[in-house]
């Protein structure tokens, strides 16, 4: 039987448009954009017009994007470029507990370079609160940065409000967005934030490229050095194969946006009130609030996440106990510890993350299939960690 692939958070296949794009600028035009010469000339004329149609979907200027590797990268420059660019005001950052490593790991890193990080609890739904968000503010803040929309249970932050706050008080505010293309809207000027990070591999683009879009204006040091590609924002040479490749998946999932969410949620939903109807001991993680429509997280009680994954696997079913990037982990997810869920819960949340061609048959198998799984696993004794 065909296999079930549910893990479209983690990562998604390269559509064919974005990889017929792409094919050129491996061959006959894979030549290096900052070359004088006519073919250097032609992959620059490439690189500008992806440049020009992402700015499109962003509504932005071109020349606030930055091109990275990855999302990592892309929030890793919009967080210590912007902090310490800013150093002279101030030492303070304020971010939340459920953030992306990406973004924890390089607060940490800028704690120990001494800056002083607050953490920000969320609610049982895994929201940040505009009023706890206000009163951390302070007036030596440098940098606010919230993600738009959680990595592993869905649940979307109000960043348009929380960067209203901010700016109130003078200070930027930076989000991870690297799970919303495609999903949520983008528009970084109703969203009034001054810098924002997407990943192409999260909307069916190439993995190995990013963008991160800065507003003008915004005092920013860039981490690589070298050359001065990315208006000296990033330094190296552009990956122009793969910058077309995000440009063409970008504007298709705009495209394609409404129609995906509306589909998908509905198939989100049925895979939902099935399991809440079939299998007891189940929560659904930011239920009753804003989420991704692709986004399902479950946590049962009395299970152990990695061997019902394995179980579902042999089944033919790929599904994730959450951030790929931390995959192989012991420790339940610092996200799912955030909500204030018991231990027994914390241990037994899978996500489900739909995409473009996860059909009803699909849902339908997953939704039969589980019930017996997690009877099954709760049959078996569990070893204490």
């Amino acid at each position: 039987m065909k296999r079930i692939y549910l893990d479209h958070a983690a990562t998604t296949p390269v559509r064919a448009e974005a990889f017929e794009a792409m094919r050129p600028y491996f061959g006959e035009n894979a030549y290096n954009p900052s070359s004088l010469h006519a073919e250097g000339r032609a992959a620059r004329a490439a690189l500008d017009d992806a440049r020009d149609r992402v700015a499109v979907v962003l509504g932005c200027k071109a020349k606030e994007l930055v091109f990275c590797a990855s999302g990592t990268e892309a929030n890793n420059l919009a967080l210590f470029g912007i902090a310490r660019g800013r150093r002279e005001l101030g030492a303070h950052v304020v971010t939340s507990r459920i953030e992306h490593r990406a973004v924890l790991r390089a607060t940490e890193a800028l704690r120990e370079e001494g800056f002083e990080i607050t953490l920000l609890d969320v609610d049982s739904h895994g929201v940040v609160g505009a009023e706890a968000f206000a009163a951390a503010l302070r007036d030596d803040t440098v940098l606010a940065t919230i993600m738009y929309a959680n990595n592993e249970i869905g649940t979307v932050q109000p960043v348009a409000q929380l960067a209203e706050i901010a700016h109130a008080r003078g200070i930027p505010f930076a989000v991870d967005a690297v799970q919303v293309p495609g999903q949520l809207p983008l528009g970084v000027r109703a969203l009034g934030v001054d810098a924002l990070a997407i990943s192409a591999h999260k909307f069916y683009g190439p993995k190995g490229v990013a963008v991160l879009y800065v507003r003008e204006g915004t005092q920013i040091e860039p981490l690589v050095f070298g050359g001065g590609q990315e208006y000296g924002r990033r330094s190296g040479t552009e990956n122009v194969a793969g910058i077309v490749g995000l440009a063409a998946a970008l504007e298709l999932a705009e495209a394609e946006r409404h129609a995906f969410a509306q589909r998908v949620g509905a198939l989100r939903d049925r895979l939902e009130a099935a399991l809440l109807a079939s299998v007891p001991g189940v929560v659904v993680n930011g239920r009753g609030v804003a989420r991704l429509p692709n986004n399902l997280s479950v946590s049962f009680a009395g299970l152990e996440a990695e061997p019902l994954l394995i179980r579902l696997d042999l089944e033919g079913v790929a599904a994730s106990a959450g951030s790929a990037c931390a995959a192989g982990s012991l420790e339940p997810s610092h996200v799912v510890a955030a909500l204030g869920l018991p231990e027994e819960s914390r241990r037994g949340t899978v996500r489900f993350s739909l995409g473009r061609t996860t059909s009803a048959e699909e849902i339908d198998r997953v939704a039969t299939l589980l019930p017996h799984i997690v009877a099954e696993q709760r049959r078996i004794p569990t070893v204490p960690v």
